[in-house]
């Protein structure tokens, strides 16, 4: 009897480890990138609206009446976002009627990385191009024209040349062409536009420096990424996602349930079948009925009764919990399965907690993780008159400072008779 027990005991064990949902295999993503993604743009340099003029009055073919200041950051080596401000003056030319007219903008832009996405370090770490457009809001006002404020929408795109000075401070030179909606005035101020969908158009060169934020060493514009140990990860996911864990001739990659009780049938999917779905593998089920009888006569010899009493049959549950974890569930499987096969029968659900916290808490806790069992066991079609509930508050039997130990303890036991 006792080899018999002792070998039933190391099966049933055996697959209340194993028994659990079916989730697919858990796989490690490849370590974050570390760089950083803030910078900070001061441009200074030339503009030249190109349009929206009044008849006899202009401008210098290029005028030092520009500055913006940007602030930006990169998603990734490669796309980012950006908000800047942008100023720019206008003044007669030389031999021209007289005029000023300030104007300014706000504008959100994508950037996108040409130098990441062209390979550029490929044959150099110092040169860089960003392209970056968008749209935003503009304002106008002249000191000797119209009276107010003349706003209007913009649409924005340039491109931005990089020299790297060292890892926080880079040199840009940058051309962007801006194109206004709505815009009522000319650029000059002393004229109205002839249209007012898309007249206005404004270009900008400037030269400026971006200082970059943050603790990394390099910040995304020049982030390379190592393609050889990406690589070199995918591989070795790919071969740990072949091994097969279980020996069961599903590889993990694909295998549902990639630990499954040596030598039971599974499915394409790595799942061990139930046909009658009592969370019970067929063969297990089978064993058991061979080896110990049908039904009743099992409770017959004691030895499944005694299995339950000497405590190899146990819910459990996470810290704090009072929701049996679905991987334990095969224990209350276990104990209705029991009790419908031996209507005479009745069990007392004994409620546990670790040494973590209040006494009294975990006295209340235990109580509300045995009434929890009780209510799926109930649910299972046992009459709730044939179930005690017990709390048994904390088991102070394990090490409290072992993590493992108290999951142990963590749990619901049952007593039949």
């Amino acid at each position: 009897m006792k080899k018999q027990l002792a070998s039933l005991s190391i099966i049933l064990m055996s697959f209340a480890a194993n028994a659990q949902e079916a989730t697919p295999v858990a796989i490690n993503m490849a370590p974050e990138k570390s760089y950083d993604r803030w910078s900070i743009e001061l441009n200074g340099g030339l503009n030249k609206p190109t349009r929206a003029m009044t008849p006899g009055y202009s401008t210098s073919t290029l005028s030092p009446f520009h500055a913006d200041l940007g602030v930006r950051y990169m998603f990734n080596p490669k796309v980012g976002l950006k908000l800047d401000f942008g100023y720019d003056e206008f003044q007669e030319r030389d031999n021209t009627a007289s005029f000023d007219s300030k104007y300014m903008r706000t504008s959100l832009q994508g950037v996108v990385n040409l130098g990441r996405v062209l390979d550029f370090e490929t044959w150099t770490n110092t040169l860089g191009l960003l392209a970056h457009g968008g749209f935003g809001v503009s304002q106008l006002q002249s000191e000797n024209g119209f009276n107010g404020k003349d706003y209007m929408s913009h649409g924005i795109m340039g491109m931005t040349g990089q020299i790297k000075l060292s890892n926080s401070v880079v040199l840009t030179g940058d051309i962007t062409g801006i194109v206004h909606g709505q815009q009522q005035n000319n650029f000059d101020g002393m004229g109205q536009t002839t249209s007012s969908s898309f007249d206005g158009v404004l270009l900008n060169g400037s030269v400026g420096l971006t200082f970059y934020l943050g603790k990394n060493e390099k910040h995304a514009d020049w982030f390379i990424e190592d393609k050889t140990s990406e690589l070199e990860y995918r591989v070795g996911l790919i071969e740990t996602g072949l091994v097969d864990s279980d020996k069961d001739g599903v590889a993990d990659l694909y295998d549902l349930e990639p630990n499954t009780i040596a030598g039971v049938a599974v499915n394409t999917k790595g799942q061990a079948i139930d046909t009658n779905q009592n969370g019970v593998p067929d063969e297990l089920e089978s064993y058991l009925e061979a080896t110990y009888g049908q039904k009743g006569s099992v409770a017959t010899n004691g030895t499944v009764e005694q299995l339950i009493n000497d405590g190899y049959v146990n819910v459990y549950f996470d810290f704090n919990s009072s929701k049996p974890t679905n991987a334990s569930l095969s224990g209350v499987d276990f104990l209705v399965k029991y009790m419908k096969n031996n209507p005479s029968k009745s069990a007392d659900i004994i409620g546990y907690s670790d040494e973590i916290g209040n006494s009294d808490y975990n006295q209340q806790l235990s109580l509300r993780r045995a009434e929890a069992v009780k209510n799926v066991v109930t649910s299972a079609g046992i009459d709730a008159s044939r179930l005690n509930v017990i709390a048994n508050g904390e088991d102070s039997s394990v090490n409290k400072n072992s993590a493992e130990a108290r999951q142990i303890v963590r749990r619901v036991t049952f007593k039949v008779k």
